[in-house]
């Protein structure tokens, strides 16, 4: 589909208003909207309670949308819209991708060309983060080609240079919404900070260096090689009184005032690679390192370096995480890289139970984030399996649905369905219709 041309009314136009009023009836009409990665609030828990517990490509299905190349990215759902980031000829267009809910029909695409070589992982592919939403605009970040917000239309409204990204990893933060603020983690790369633009004009409000990233190839000759770098989303605490944004980085994770940048609090423990999101739930933030990972657990509202006041527990070494987990009930749920899942004690850090999960073909691994809905634990490998698992003090598989479809992405859910990005479409997951199309 070709891309809508350039449009002259202006922006306070009947037309306009006509399209916001058609998309708030839509939010209205499908009142579980999943608007960032992670959902709603950032943690991966749904309300969700009528989700399918068993599909496969020809049973409850939707629908499937072809992509026209390989990603990462995650989903996400507002009203009868359905968006997802996507990089085309060979990295050099980042694009963002709107589909009708209803039947997955391509709606519009906008988005940048940016012809410069991009380091990147030839299992990261670019556009991995993301977009968000607020149900006027859509946020995109397009790594080094910059951050862009397109209204639900798909024109654009600003684009946001922010420089070059540079890791043999690539990069892959998502932005989020806070207030009238778009916060995104600029990095990993020798130029990494944390950084707010008001997501109305784009223009940042604040920036916060941090140490950058290191990917091997700038040792010194005779020197160690190390590998530097966080690939976390920031996290906004739904605490009362003052907001504390929270970031994972290298070697610590921290509390940022959302409104200044002013750094609250910081906890050592965590090593130099991240490649998971802060997670958080009764008080308590749970930070997990990548490759070799330390993990930690801090209770929040301190002040300062707070590792030897509210650091909870430690685990100086762990199974390599990409996948961000959950919280439920005084649990910690993860799934790590290998395709083990573990449950552990929220306040101590023991560990309850961990269980390979049985994948359908070769590749268990997974770099899929967890979704809590209701009870159910969703999760994915790299083969398209989709595991759901009952979110309890004991280990039980519930369902293994094979998509046989590679994905590195998340489930995203809304109003009884489940949105799967693979390698080569866009799924739809609900009670079967029998006009689906896939």
């Amino acid at each position: 589909m070709r891309e809508p041309p350039p449009h002259p009314v202006p922006r306070a136009s009947s037309a306009r208003l006509l399209g916001l009023a058609c998309g708030l009836l839509a939010a209205a009409l499908h009142g579980g909207n999943w608007p960032a990665w992670r959902g709603p609030h950032g943690t991966g828990v749904s309300k969700e309670s009528n989700l399918p517990l068993h599909w496969d490509p020809t049973h409850h299905v939707r629908w499937r949308a072809a992509l026209p190349e390989r990603g990462n990215s995650t989903p996400i759902v507002w009203g009868g819209r359905v968006f997802v980031t996507q990089a085309m000829t060979n990295g050099k267009r980042r694009t963002l991708m709107c589909f009708d809910r209803r039947d997955g029909r391509l709606l519009w695409q906008n988005g940048v060309d940016w012809s410069e070589p991009e380091l990147t992982h030839e299992t990261n592919p670019y556009c991995s983060a993301s977009p968000v939403t607020d149900g006027q605009r859509v946020i995109a970040s397009f790594g080094s080609a910059g951050l862009a917000c397109y209204d639900f239309q798909g024109r654009a409204l600003w684009h946001t240079q922010l420089g070059k990204q540079a890791h043999i990893w690539g990069n892959g933060a998502s932005p989020i919404l806070h207030g009238e603020l778009c916060i995104l983690n600029f990095g990993p790369g020798p130029r990494t900070f944390l950084v707010a633009l008001n997501k109305k004009t784009g223009k940042i409000v604040w920036q916060v260096d941090e140490p950058g990233g290191r990917s091997g190839q700038d040792a010194a000759p005779g020197s160690a090689k190390e590998w530097v770098g966080s690939w976390a989303t920031a996290l906004m605490l739904p605490t009362r009184g003052s907001a504390e944004l929270v970031m994972a980085f290298p070697g610590r994770v921290c509390a940022f005032d959302p409104r200044t940048g002013r750094e609250l609090w910081t906890c050592q423990g965590l090593n130099a690679l991240v490649y998971t999101s802060p997670l958080f739930a009764e008080g308590i933030v749970v930070a997990m390192g990548g490759f070799n990972g330390m993990s930690l657990a801090v209770r929040t509202g301190g002040r300062g370096d707070v590792t030897g006041t509210h650091r909870l527990w430690h685990h100086p070494r762990t199974r390599q995480r990409i996948g961000s987990g959950v919280i439920a009930a005084g649990r910690v749920y993860v799934v790590d890289e290998p395709g083990i899942a573990q449950c552990l004690e929220l306040s101590t850090g023991r560990l309850l139970w961990e269980e390979r999960l049985p994948a359908t073909g070769a590749n268990a691994a997974s770099w899929s984030s967890l979704v809590l809905a209701g009870d159910r634990l969703y999760a994915l490998n790299q083969n398209g399996d989709a595991f759901v698992l009952r979110a309890a003090r004991e280990f039980e598989l519930l369902a293994v649905n094979p998509l046989h479809e590679t994905t590195m992405s998340s489930p995203a859910v809304s109003d009884g369905e489940s949105f799967i990005r693979t390698h080569r479409g866009l799924w739809c997951i609900g009670e079967a219709r029998p006009d689906s199309r896939r």
